[in-house]
């Protein structure tokens, strides 16, 4: 038995009320998404629909999202730009997020079979901070492996071909059969490590989501890339949907992932979705970032339209991280803090009388939820 992580570790976000929150989860066949630093890489966990694999006792279909959990990064070279996380990622390996799935698979089975699951003397049972639906979820565990078949991760989605959304030393670690859907360049980039056995180009959005399911997916998910043709030469402002049926309810939803922000016009072919596609989250950062001829991080302001203009039940922030930088593009990067409530303040003003009340009347059917480095959420 591996010993007990500290509890002023970053790991120690990862160490409450497993069990209650799996067991949620699979009562109501609902998506738990894991941050798993503070910046952009998250699994998305999603259940399977009933029956569920028996063969591989699995509940779940779990995808990872822009990997890079330790090491710096850089583009072009390290004079020019380079990065490292100011908190160290609740996970520092692959082998740790195979933990956490193993974790929940073991509450599955616990499920089942009437028992927990869960050692619980290796669970710290005390509530998360935030309270409500925000869980936490341990990377610990007893060591012992369990033997399924297949690999604990589904899918590894990278949505630019940056290295802190591709980051080469984290993506290697994972196990080459795990199937790899990335954006253009960033699967050709992948592709040259030759490493994976399996590496696809997302498709664009063509208005049917069914379209974006392949050979290497269950043929109830899709993964789509949402970008305007001709408009963004890098598709640095675009945004990655993963869709999924709702239950039993015969509806789809999706989880849409946009680390530096989307023109929310670009945004209208899942609007205009045909079968509809429901918007359960929108991960959309707050910060705006820039240089002085780019805008890098759209920030909240964008943020708030797009969420409006999806109707998205979460809204969850990402890419907030404030790393530690060097090199020459950190002397010219502006960053502007901004918080929900001055892009809702300043929507007010653009919008006068449109909107009244109270400052977050506007966001009353809408849950934001800035996850912590570690903190899960049961999307309900």
């Amino acid at each position: 038995m591996p010993p007990k992580i500290e509890t002023d570790s970053p790991s120690s976000q990862l160490q409450t009320t497993l069990y209650e929150s799996i067991t949620r989860s699979l009562s109501s066949q609902r998506p738990l998404l894991t941050h798993l630093n503070a910046d952009t890489t998250w699994l998305l966990s999603i259940p399977y629909p009933s029956p569920a694999p028996s063969a591989r006792n699995r509940a779940f279909y779990h995808i990872l999202i822009d990997p890079w959990l330790k090491g710096g990064q850089s583009d072009v070279a390290a004079f020019f730009s380079q990065q490292w996380h100011a908190t160290p990622s609740s996970v520092q390996t692959i082998a740790e997020v195979e933990d956490v799935i193993r974790r929940i698979g073991d509450a599955v089975k616990g499920e089942k079979d009437g028992t927990s699951g869960v050692d619980m003397d290796d669970v710290d049972m005390g509530l998360a901070e935030r309270g409500g639906d925000v869980i936490v979820v341990d990377a610990g565990g007893t060591g012992e492996k369990e033997t399924e078949e297949g690999n604990t991760i589904d899918a590894v989605v990278v949505s630019h071909e940056f290295t802190d959304h591709m980051h080469k030393e984290t993506l290697l670690e994972i196990s080459k059969t795990v199937p790899v859907f990335a954006t253009v360049k960033a699967a050709g980039i992948i592709r040259s490590w030759i490493h994976f056995d399996f590496v696809a180009d997302i498709p664009r959005f063509s208005g049917d989501w069914r379209m974006s399911s392949n050979e290497m997916l269950p043929d109830w998910l899709g993964i789509s890339r949402v970008a305007k043709p001709g408009k963004d030469l890098l598709y640095y402002h675009s945004a990655i949907m993963i869709a999924f049926p709702k239950g039993e309810e015969g509806k789809v939803e999706a989880v849409i992932y946009t680390p530096h922000g989307i023109t929310p016009a670009d945004l209208q072919p899942v609007a205009d979705a045909e079968p509809r596609v429901q918007t359960l989250a929108l991960l959309h950062g707050l910060q705006d970032i820039s240089l002085p001829r780019a805008q890098l991080n759209k920030g909240a302001h964008n943020g708030l339209k797009a969420q409006r203009l999806l109707g998205a039940k979460y809204w969850i922030g990402t890419h907030d991280e404030l790393k530690k930088g060097g090199g020459i593009v950190s002397w010219f990067l502006k960053r502007k803090h901004i918080t929900l409530k001055d892009a809702i303040e300043k929507e007010k003003a653009e919008h006068g009388e449109k909107m009244k009340g109270s400052d977050l009347e506007s966001m009353k059917d809408v849950r934001f939820e800035d996850l912590g480095n570690g903190e899960s959420l049961l999307l309900e």
